[in-house]
């Protein structure tokens, strides 16, 4: 299958030097002090819903920050000590992250409701309840880290990179950057479908991860806009899609919700909870390329996977 003409030549053009960062418009999402609010308040409510949360984790790792750092300032401004972004490629700023924060301050303040799916239509996985989370972001809890002399400290860290608070690796392609058995909690948003190799990431993710300690991560397996069926990228010969992704340091993988299952129990990981979201809309069997032939019913409806993980 042929893919449509714009997203083709958008592929061949970033094979010249330099078109890639012509073309690079962020990531989104981020970029939104109520994105990143309602992203990390909703894994850090499933994370104790799950039952595994039984003391607030005071060192935090994100994988693909994207446009800002907001998800983790959400999370040091809920009480985390530590916090660390692992991007492939920098799309942020200081002055973008410390506009997030204060907003982001402002929110905490308020305590106000986790912005819904009328405001994110896009935000999974969905929540029972959007009311700000106060049995684990108590009144007691937020008066000490949204206290003044705190919240200074941290604007200096994002001013300076001091790396008290805060360390962002950019890019990141070596387990070694963060030691072993050193994270109470991992997560991410709709990032795992784009890292290049998932193998080195989930034994990366086992390396940072304390015994004990839990992972949260959405993931999306639709097409990024690269075809005109959500789950069109499966239509296209390995050949075809190098061509698509041309010269960009990432785009998708193409791995579907089984292989992400399958490197969890490789590495180890104890699943606590797995959420598929699926959709009939997609193209048919007949249209897979040899590359996916074999892929399995299940997965080739599943365009979303929500999983919660141990160590």
């Amino acid at each position: 299958m042929l893919p449509p003409t714009k997203v083709l030549l958008k592929g061949l053009a970033t094979f010249i030097p330099g078109a890639y960062a012509l073309f690079s418009k962020g990531t989104g999402g981020t970029g939104s002090a109520r994105y990143c609010y309602s992203v990390w308040l909703r894994h850090l409510v499933l994370a104790k819903k799950s039952g595994r949360l039984n003391r607030f984790p005071s060192v935090i790792a994100e994988l693909g920050p994207g446009d800002s750092l907001g998800i983790g300032l959400a999370a040091l401004l809920s009480g985390a000590d530590k916090y660390y972004g692992l991007d492939v490629v920098r799309h942020t700023d200081t002055r973008t992250n410390l506009k997030i924060f204060e907003q982001l301050i402002e929110l905490f303040k308020r305590q106000a409701p986790i912005p819904d799916s009328r405001e994110f239509p896009n935000i999974y996985p969905l929540l029972d309840n959007y009311e700000f989370p106060s049995d684990i972001l108590t009144v007691e809890l937020l008066q000490k880290t949204l206290a003044a002399e705190r919240l200074w400290q941290l604007r200096k860290d994002i001013e300076a990179s001091s790396e008290k608070f805060i360390a962002y690796f950019v890019p990141w392609d070596d387990a070694k950057v963060i030691k072993p058995n050193s994270v109470d909690f991992i997560y991410s948003q709709f990032v795992l479908e784009h890292v290049n190799s998932l193998e080195l990431t989930y034994g990366s993710l086992n390396r940072w991860l304390k015994p004990g300690g839990l992972m949260s991560h959405m993931v999306d397996f639709r097409c990024h806009g690269t075809a005109t069926k959500w789950n069109g990228q499966w239509a296209y010969s390995d050949f075809m899609w190098k061509l698509i992704k041309g010269g960009r340091p990432f785009l998708l993988n193409r791995q579907p919700a089984s292989a992400h299952i399958q490197l969890l129990e490789k590495f180890g990981f104890n699943i606590i909870n797995s959420l598929k979201f699926t959709s009939n809309d997609g193209i048919a069997r007949a249209n897979l390329s040899a590359a996916f032939k074999n892929l399995a019913d299940d997965d080739l409806k599943t365009w979303g996977l929500f999983v919660q993980a141990t160590k």
